[in-house]
């Protein structure tokens, strides 16, 4: 919960200062069901009970749930197919300069062996595959004005990439595969093509798309194969489909295996997607966790070269195995069943012994290792078969065993849907709640995972260098005439101006500051609008009341320095902290009409939290402030302690009210500044809720007005059809403030993926343009929409250094590392003291503005001036940190749209 505490300090959460980016250890390891020989045995449908024998296809089942499903009763949780594009697109793109490519030798050194690597992910038979490559979409066209920016201070930066050297003059010829009978299985159609190398020569192939060397004889080829186990005949219709240049991104993937291959010479441990050095893992015995680093990497074509991004990353494994959870919910829970479901459900493991990753779906305490299932020599037991095929010794014969649910694109390859898994052999991975609430813990952990810049530096030199001298990586780069520079790339970037902080429209305004922090002013200041609070009550449990009045005080003392008025409030104590008291104690509180109420309550429990806002933002329309007991109590008994705490809820609740706190001026009349983000339901992965709030802002000296709205979205999508509708609402609102419509319209829109650019502009922006014209139009103004359409990416491996430090806020980059097909530029907004900062990638795929890059950028740095919750820069545009505050409020507590009495205002904060 956010209320009552302001945003997270410089070593907060991600999107805040100190930032470890998007692959935080602080989040569980992710990745998909293993597959493939090596994995746990494959089961059907059903939960037979101890003791009996499973019947199971020889090749991999699917599972039928029968009646009455698991052991509890319950059914398997569902799961659901994300929308997606047509992989492989490669008529979108324009010819760019040539980059590095490979010659035959080199093919023939991966032959055959690339399927289970990225493009095997990529396309698959029987409808798998749909997942888009990373960037389809090319909004800049070869006329496009100079999208590199002059306003600034000149800086030479370093970033973490690294550039190839050698250009190599080759070319791949794409074939498209058709097998007849269709083949399901990815392991059988890889065979079956294997039987053809000496033909095909060196190949990629990802199980429909084949990309060979050297031209084929023939365009349409028709080969045959034979199963070698089961004597079944196939047809291969091999028909050429394009020349593929490298510069595209199928090209770009094939690279991208090479640099994979490459990498496997560092004697790394693939979990997930990315690759980890077990060797130099980390441990935090007092926490019974180790951290393993790793890296990611990528390579594609940027403005002139090819370059290879390596980003520094760890992932988070806890000592202790499924059945290590186990014992202990035996040894403390009477109904240890429950107790351990609830532990391992949804939880991501880890085997050792194939090293891969499972997320844990079901528990069946009906099946035990002494089971048995069907395999093509007999039946076997789940003990034999890990003791023949790992040499594994299971100690326990009556554990129940884990279920995970393999992903629908799987099991239309011939997958199980359910894999087994033996509670012994699975390590947990990620961290609990209850250790991310573990301050000390979180703290040693982050001693190893911020790496200040110069440390960055010496772990990707200590990369660059393994890489260069590994025998192994050697021969991979050597026969693909790759050559890896050894030093980062060095690239221009740009310092902006500070900007200035306005309290009052009199005042000259103050600077922002060497690190954009500008709370020591406030000291001297007011608030640059208020809202007088005087109709306001203090909800708080009996034994609370002392430690309430004392915080009270300090946010009338605060307040009256910030010229904000705020009357003694009534307080109405409670006999205990139960949800069900806050809501009738709320309930007799709002029929008296109030501006605001402020609940006090003891812990962070969310069942409490969930009660007050549903009630307050939901069924009723009143603004609420809610506080933790351990927030507004003194350290060491002094109050004077509080002030801080004070000031920032006081600022906070005159937001809430409609008050502005500060504000930088934006030299543009008539503006409309819009923020858009989704977040997941955490109760229903299903649903998902879009918050778009805008910024109301008609001439610079006046007071900017605020509008929010939600929209709910099935199937979890991420993309807004709502989107057009609910900007119609803003615009409407707007011209209920002003009377007339705005003159332009900036839009962020945050939560997008690379792979959903061509969709994002196709549905969204397409959709908006066609509304905001039909509006304009009947309102007379024939001149096209002047709006800006922004992508907004925090999530990215990209990271900048300044002579081994960190670069200061309002860094610009937008040469060298940037992408030729795009209007992009990084700015790093704020300051860090831990880590390295994180930019923000900005990405323009619509602009009919007519503002130049600079003004683009200039504004940009402006708004992440403009988040009321912090005395400071954020890492995004202030309306996408808004909208992000409320979908995860949505979405986390309420699940479901509030009241719309509490549009235009930041009730939300």
């Amino acid at each position: 919960m956010a209320d009552g505490r302001r945003d997270p300090p410089p070593y907060g959460r991600d999107r805040v200062r100190g930032s470890i980016g998007s692959h935080s250890p602080y989040e569980g390891v992710g990745g998909g069901i293993g597959r493939g020989r090596g994995g746990p045995p494959p089961m059907r449908g059903g939960y037979p009970p101890q003791g009996v024998t499973y019947h199971t296809q020889e090749r991999r089942p699917q599972w039928r749930n029968p009646s009455p499903g698991p052991s509890d009763g319950s059914p398997l949780p569902s799961t659901s197919a994300a929308v997606s594009t047509p992989a492989f697109s490669t008529n979108v793109h324009e010819p760019l300069p040539q980059p590095v490519v490979a010659g035959p030798a080199a093919l023939a050194a991966i032959g055959s062996t690339t399927s289970t690597m990225a493009l095997s992910r990529q396309h698959r038979p029987g409808g798998r595959g749909k997942r888009p490559l990373a960037d389809t979409l090319r909004t800049r066209g070869p006329d496009a004005p100079s999208k590199h920016g002059t306003t600034g201070q000149p800086l030479l930066l370093q970033s973490n990439y690294f550039k190839l050297l050698k250009r190599v003059d080759w070319t791949l010829y794409h074939y498209q595969v058709e097998f007849i009978p269709p083949c399901p299985s990815p392991r059988l159609t890889q065979s079956l093509v294997n039987e053809h190398k000496k033909l095909l020569g060196g190949f990629v192939f990802d199980g429909v798309q084949l990309f060979t060397a050297c031209k084929l004889s023939s365009d349409e080829l028709v080969l045959h194969s034979q199963h070698d186990r089961t004597g079944d005949k196939y047809e291969l219709h091999i028909q050429r489909v394009a020349v593929v240049d490298m510069t595209d991104e199928t090209g770009l993937q094939v690279l991208n295996l090479i640099l994979r291959r490459a990498m496997n010479g560092l004697n790394l441990q693939l979990v997930g997607r990315n690759l980890y050095d077990a060797a130099a893992k980390i441990p935090i015995r007092e926490y019974h966790i180790e951290l393993w680093p790793g890296y990611m990497t990528s390579i594609r074509q940027h403005e002139n070269d090819v370059l290879v991004c390596c980003e520094i990353a760890h992932k988070t494994m806890r000592m202790q195995t499924c059945y290590d959870i186990l014992r202990e919910c035996r040894r403390h829970d009477r109904n240890f069943k429950d107790a351990f479901k609830r532990a391992v459900l949804g939880c991501v493991v880890l085997t050792g012994y194939n090293n891969k990753t499972y997320t844990i779906h079901d528990v069946t305490f009906d099946t035990t290792p002494e089971s048995t299932f069907d395999t093509k020599n007999g039946k076997i037991s789940f003990m034999d078969y890990y003791k023949n095929k790992y040499n594994l010794r299971i100690r326990d014969a009556f554990q129940p065993m884990l279920l995970s649910r393999a992903k629908k694109k799987d099991t239309r390859s011939g997958d199980s849907e359910l894999m087994a898994l033996v509670p012994e052999l699975c390590q947990m991975t990620g961290l609990t709640d209850s250790m991310r609430s573990d301050f000390k813990m979180m703290r040693a952990m982050a001693d190893h995972t911020r790496l200040n810049p110069d440390r960055r530096i010496e772990r990707l030199e200590t990369f660059n260098r393994r890489l260069q001298t590994s025998p192994e990586s050697q021969e991979v780069l050597k026969v693909w005439q790759m050559e890896l520079d050894r030093r980062l790339v060095e690239l221009p970037g740009r310092l902006l101006p500070q900007e200035m902080i306005f309290f009052s429209t009199t005042s000259n305004g103050v600077q922002a500051g060497e690190n954009a922090d500008w709370t020591a002013h406030f000291r001297d200041n007011p608030m640059f609008a208020t809202v007088r609070l005087s109709r306001w009550y203090l909800v708080v449990p009996a034994r609370c009341q002392r430690e309430a009045g004392d915080f009270l005080n300090c946010m009338i003392t605060a307040a009256r320095g910030m010229r904000f008025e705020i009357s003694n409030c009534e307080m109405v104590p409670m006999p205990d902290d139960n949800p069900n008291t806050y809501i009738r104690t709320l309930d007799a509180i709002i029929n008296k009409d109030p501006q605001m109420i402020m609940c006090v309550v003891s812990n962070n429990k969310s069942e409490r939290y969930t009660a007050i806002k549903k009630r307050c933002c939901v069924d009723r329309a009143i603004p609420t402030q809610v506080m933790v007991q351990k927030t507004i109590t003194p350290k060491s008994g002094n109050v004077r302690t509080l002030m801080s705490v004070a000031t920032k809820v006081v600022i906070q609740m005159n937001c809430k009210l409609g008050g502005v706190p500060w504000k930088v001026k934006i030299p543009l009349n008539g503006l409309m500044t819009i923020g858009f983000d989704v977040c997941h339901d955490s109760k229903d992965k299903s649903k998902s809720f879009g918050a778009m709030v805008a910024t109301l802002d008609h001439d610079n000296r006046g007071t900017p007005k605020f509008f929010s709205t939600v929209s709910h979205h099935s199937n979890g999508e991420e993309i807004s059809n709502y989107l057009p509708l609910n900007t119609v609402k803003a615009l409407n609102e707007y011209r209920r403030e002003f009377g007339e419509l705005p003159k332009r319209i900036i839009f962020y829109r945050d939560g997008v993926s690379d792979g959903q650019l061509q969709y994002i502009y196709d549905h969204e922006v397409r959709s908006l343009v066609e509304k905001l014209g039909q509006i304009y139009k009947s309102a007379g103004v024939e001149q096209d929409v002047l709006l800006t359409f922004f992508i907004v990416n925090k999530r990215i491996n990209t990271r900048f250094f300044d002579h081994r430090l960190n670069p200061r806020p309002g860094t610009v980059v937008d040469n060298v590392v940037t992408l030729p097909q795009r209007t992009d530029f990084y700015l790093v907004s704020q300051s860090v003291k831990q880590g390295t900062v994180s930019p923000t990638a900005y990405n323009v795929i619509y602009d009919t503005s007519g503002l130049k890059i600079d003004h683009l950028q200039m504004l940009s740095y402006k708004q992440c001036h403009l988040y009321y919750n912090w005395s400071g820069t954020t890492r995004v545009p202030a309306v996408c940190q808004y909208a992000h505050k409320l979908s995860f409020l949505v979405g986390q507590y309420l699940h479901q749209s509030p009241s719309n009495m509490l549009e235009k205002k930041l009730y939300f904060l």
